[in-house]
């Protein structure tokens, strides 16, 4: 089944929320950077929580990035977003590996201790930015703890990624709830309560839940309405004309010495992994074009 994340609201608008289901876009990213378990749980719940908040932007223009420095093992993840449904990202060690904690996959132990950088480019002059400290490296409780404090927005976030024996993506997928100022108190106490209640993300997704039906639960008993859907993918807008660009920034000196070795070159995009050569010949064109 294809992609796709629900928006909705709940109890008269005292809520919204966001569900997700991203099994394909987490494992077209396995695919493209060939992640270890550990690293596809990782990046795949970042993409997740990255895609719902990407859809929570007003203007096709929009793009947010999430950033995670961090101490750990897995060295730092990027994932960046538009407001059409799109994701892409990468880790800077995918090999990573270790060992299993309580029978899951160890995320937080491989980010360690670290921060989240949330930007979001608006078409400011300058584009909003907001940093908060790793709460568990889990991921989802980062999220959670940013709302709180960068955006004042009480939320809660669940994030879910479930392999395969022969480390495929078996499901993934989540949800972003988020209250209203003028949200009423047993509003309040019923959300509350369902969410201790509710099963794991991975869980629900394994048994079969649908973005809608995993919000039904979150939201039960609290009127959800539906406001739309829209598609969900992995996509990268890379290109050899925009790589080309970035290697005409990098200045005339350094060109040249690639040229001086005359060996061809590949660069390769960090978010897809997608690999581009240039023959000499192509690198004495672009030192023409550089400054």
């Amino acid at each position: 089944m294809a992609d796709y994340i629900v928006r909705s609201t709940a109890a008269n608008t005292q809520i919204r929320a966001f569900a997700a289901s991203t099994t394909e876009l987490v494992e077209q990213a396995r695919r493209h950077h060939n992640t270890s378990p550990v690293a596809t749980a990782a990046l795949g719940r970042l993409l997740t929580g990255g895609v719902m908040m990407g859809s929570m932007m007003k203007n096709p223009t929009d793009v947010l990035t999430l950033q995670v420095q961090c101490g750990g093992p897995i060295g730092g993840l990027t994932v960046t977003a538009d407001s059409q449904g799109s994701v892409k990202g990468y880790v800077n060690n995918p090999d990573v590996m270790l060992p299993a904690k309580n029978g899951k996959l160890d995320v937080g132990g491989a980010l360690g201790p670290g921060f989240l950088n949330v930007i979001k480019d608006m078409g400011l002059k300058e584009p909003y930015s907001g940093q908060t400290i790793l709460q568990t490296g889990e991921i989802a409780e980062d999220l959670t703890y940013y709302f709180a404090t960068s955006e004042q927005v009480p939320s809660s976030v669940g994030l879910g990624v479930l392999m395969e024996k022969d480390n495929t993506v078996r499901c993934a997928g989540g949800f972003i709830v988020q209250v209203m100022p003028f949200i009423e108190d047993e509003v309040l106490d019923r959300l509350e309560k369902n969410i201790q209640n509710i099963q794991s993300v991975t869980a629900m997704l394994d048994n079969g839940h649908t973005p809608e039906e995993m919000l039904e639960q979150v939201l039960e008993g609290l009127n959800v309405e539906v406001v739309d859907t829209l598609p969900a993918q992995f996509s990268c807008n890379c290109s050899k004309e925009r790589i080309e660009k970035a290697i005409i920034s990098i200045g005339k000196k350094d060109i040249q010495s690639m040229i001086d070795d005359g060996e061809d070159i590949e660069v390769k995009c960090h978010f897809c992994n997608t690999a581009y050569n240039y023959t000499v010949d192509e690198l004495k064109e672009l030192l023409k074009k550089s400054r």
